[in-house]
């Protein structure tokens, strides 16, 4: 294993990935820095950032629908100028003020291109926004951003449309597909129709590599006896279950079982924290 790479745990003959969620190394990392973004691509791991639309054409690399707890702006990200955004910094997990300004998706596009990237590493665009409020300029802006380093990402999100219709425009880029948004884990849960799960995943979005999935559904099928990592596998897809926010003694048994399923992927908000718990653990 390599210290907080994401590379690899090796379990059973599986190597498992544990992915830097919104772009965390170690716990405590403040979200969406380019310093670590770079690092993580220069290191090999799998890193995640999340993408919000603004007032003006395109993404900003953002998790909130609102800026005030994770900037130092307010009010809607969907409502805020490229101008005003430039001019925010991002906040450390107490709440300061950080050196680190929010990044426009231009911005990241641009450190891609210029960072000496491990052929192992690659960043996952998770769209939060839904097909109906990206227009077609946000699109040609994405497309502008991400064409020249379409190689170094995936894109990812809930809303099928949405992921499609980027997708197109940028037709060299991997995508995948999280299926358990709107209600659908709540759903599942009470219909247990996961062979029904898996095909509407599979038919909404069908050139995905990638499936995402709430850890808690996965653990909640394999405790009703049914493997979904499996099925996903067997129908040629990665599975990336999502998200371990603490590498905390308690969440160790989730952990190893996800190992024992042959999650591709773990996401977590330390993952060198979480290596260091399993390396513990084997000891």
């Amino acid at each position: 294993m390599l210290e907080g790479r994401g590379i690899a745990i090796d379990r059973a003959g599986h190597r498992t990935w544990l992915k830097w969620h919104r772009g965390h190394r170690f716990a405590g990392d403040i979200s969406f820095t380019g310093a670590r973004i770079v690092e993580g691509m220069e290191l090999g791991a799998s890193v995640e950032v999340d993408l919000m639309r603004f007032a003006g054409d395109g993404f900003a690399v953002l998790h909130d629908e609102t800026l005030d707890a994770a900037t130092t702006g307010t009010g809607m990200v969907r409502s805020a100028s490229e101008a005003y955004l430039r001019g925010l910094h991002l906040r450390d997990p107490f709440g300061a003020p950080s050196e680190h300004k929010v990044m426009m998706l231009a911005d990241l596009g641009h450190l891609l291109a210029q960072v000496g990237r491990d052929p192992r590493a690659g960043l996952q665009l998770d769209l939060k926004e839904n097909s109906d409020v990206i227009r077609d300029a946000d699109i040609a802006a994405f497309a502008a951003a991400i064409s020249p380093v379409a190689d170094s990402v995936i894109l990812s999100g809930g809303d099928s449309l949405a992921v499609e219709r980027l997708s197109h425009a940028v037709p060299d880029m991997a995508i995948g597909y999280d299926p358990c948004h709107d209600g659908a884990i709540e759903r599942l849960m009470e219909t247990r129709d996961f062979v029904g799960f898996v095909a509407g995943a599979l038919r909404a979005v069908p050139r995905a590599q990638m499936i995402y999935l709430d850890r808690r559904l996965v653990l909640f099928a394999d405790q009703a006896g049914y493997d979904l990592i499996g099925e996903f596998q067997g129908a040629g897809r990665l599975v990336d279950a999502y998200t371990i926010n603490s590498a905390v003694p308690s969440a160790l048994p989730g952990v190893k079982r996800l190992l024992e399923l042959k999650a591709d992927q773990i996401t977590t908000d330390d993952p060198v924290g979480l290596e260091r718990l399993l390396i513990e653990d084997q000891a």
